[in-house]
């Protein structure tokens, strides 16, 4: 008899808590759900959370706000919507610093990347240029690396911070090239693409967003790409690898997801809104304004994804021997 009642009891839990999920999905969402950027204002992943936030407010009927968290190459908040509830009311718009980066980077990273987040969906990958200050006396890759040879540790180089990926790009290239630069951390493509037209920092590597302003406003010069082929965005500049360093391919991405345990319902409501999104045109013609190339897809897809950029990070972190300094 009593096995008979406990497998009745657990049945009755059981569909319990199925039927609560399917309530609580059902009656989402009740209130303001919020996109944690974990970066600042201004810059380019600011720039992709308002333009979701925007249009998941539209197909939910709800305000969807962006809350800046920034600090630590994106990890403090990413650190933050990982211990969220998780209820559908907060989301994590993350990077490759925040979830390919850093788990190779941060010894004692205070969330887990596959455990933490469920995928909801991956958004884009953008380009990213390799530019110098005007002062700065090469007008090629294979210049510049000249250069700075022939004097070690005069060049600086900017970064959105720490563990970020113009911080880890930069240190890749170091690495391929056998060269010497200083690391001068910034938190957010806004402050460090002000030094770097000041001045104050000689190179740095970016988003187009970021940086194609200022390279068409003269400001900024640009060098190459980091994409394995020519990108669309600056179909005039050559790659890195093409310019003397072979291999050398790095992307920046942006993708969407929620704490570990959010309603599958949810999850794939929003993954459905926001493959909508990306759909409309003026999305689409925003979007690659920012150097991106839209993706989308299921958050399966995006989860493989994300796999793969971490063996590839971790990869480059240790053949860089690159610090969190």
């Amino acid at each position: 008899m009593l096995p008979s009642l406990s497998r009745s009891a657990v049945i009755v839990a059981a569909s319990l808590v199925l039927a609560t999920s399917a309530a609580v999905a059902q009656a989402w969402p009740a209130k303001p759900i919020r996109i944690v950027v974990p970066f600042p204002a201004g810059g380019s992943t600011d720039i992709v959370g308002r333009l979701l936030a925007d249009k998941l407010s539209q197909s939910l009927g709800q305000a969807v706000v962006v809350d800046n968290r920034a600090g630590a190459g994106g990890t403090t908040g990413s650190d933050v919507a990982s211990k969220s509830a998780p209820d559908g009311y907060t989301f994590l718009l993350g990077t490759s610093s925040t979830h390919a980066i850093a788990p190779a980077l941060y010894p004692k990273l205070a969330y887990d990347p596959v455990k933490d987040f469920a995928p909801v969906s991956l958004v884009g990958t953008a380009t990213i240029l390799m530019v110098v200050h005007p002062s700065v006396p090469a007008k090629s890759v294979a210049e510049f690396v000249a250069l700075a040879k022939a004097k070690p540790g005069s060049m600086m180089f900017g970064s959105t911070g720490n563990g970020s990926v113009s911080h880890l790009t930069a240190e890749y290239f170091k690495s391929l090239a056998g060269i010497d630069m200083q690391h001068v951390p910034y938190k957010g493509d806004a402050p460090m693409t002000l030094d770097l037209v000041a001045g104050r920092v000689q190179v740095a590597f970016g988003t187009a967003v970021a940086f194609l302003p200022q390279v068409q406003g003269g400001k900024l010069n640009a060098l190459a790409v980091t994409d394995a082929r020519p990108s669309p965005v600056a179909p005039q500049l050559p790659t890195v690898a093409a310019s003397g360093l072979p291999g050398f391919e790095v992307l920046q991405w942006f993708g969407l997801l929620a704490p570990t345990g959010t309603p599958r319902e949810i999850v794939a409501r929003v993954n459905a809104d926001v493959g909508k999104a990306l759909q409309l045109p003026e999305v689409q013609d925003k979007l690659k304004g920012l150097g991106m190339q839209i993706v989308g897809g299921p958050p399966e897809q995006f989860s493989g994804f994300m796999r793969a950029e971490a063996i590839k990070w971790g990869k480059i972190v240790k053949d860089s021997g690159a610090k969190v300094d």
